[in-house]
């Protein structure tokens, strides 16, 4: 059997699973807020399109899965004021494409369910960001995306 058929978190709700049992995985990403707000500067700065494409690699099932695609809108919006943000791309607003990846056994259904209060979230912190999420299962050890169409990818653990 393929590795990536049997290593997943334990989807769903209840006492066991990867959603009640991450918050060790939840201080790793705040901790490294920094290296992000760094990397997401740079990528700003550097002029953005108008749409910034994002993958979180390895994102899991549980709150955590949106917490790193949370930081990096928030940090878009943070660091380039409403007039940047607009005058970056002929006053048209930026849109953030983000791609959600984890092993095929992921729990995406739980992940989606949270969607709805991101949305709410980010509606009452963002400005002129609109924000589309998706999925990508399968190994981020092989290609998930096509040359040149992600921005900026990120994971909190991996192992090579």
């Amino acid at each position: 059997m393929e590795v990536e058929k049997v290593l997943h978190m334990n989807g769903g709700e209840n006492q066991d699973s990867y959603s009640n049992n991450s918050l060790v995985q939840k201080l790793v990403i705040l901790k490294v807020r920094g290296i992000l707000e760094d990397s997401m500067k740079n990528l700003c700065h550097s002029g953005l399109p108008q749409c910034v494409t994002l993958a979180e690699l390895g994102c899991s099932s549980g709150p955590n899965a949106l917490l790193p695609i949370t930081e990096m809108v928030e940090i878009i919006v943070d660091k380039l004021s409403h007039d940047e943000l607009l005058n970056n791309n002929n006053n048209k607003p930026i849109n953030v494409q983000v791609f959600l990846n984890d092993l095929v056994g992921n729990d995406f259904n739980n992940v989606f369910k949270l969607l709805p209060s991101f949305y709410e979230q980010l509606e009452r912190k963002k400005g002129q960001v609109s924000c589309f999420v998706g999925a990508v299962p399968g190994s981020f050890h092989g290609r998930l995306f096509p040359q040149h169409c992600v921005h900026l990818e990120h994971s909190s653990y991996s192992l090579h």
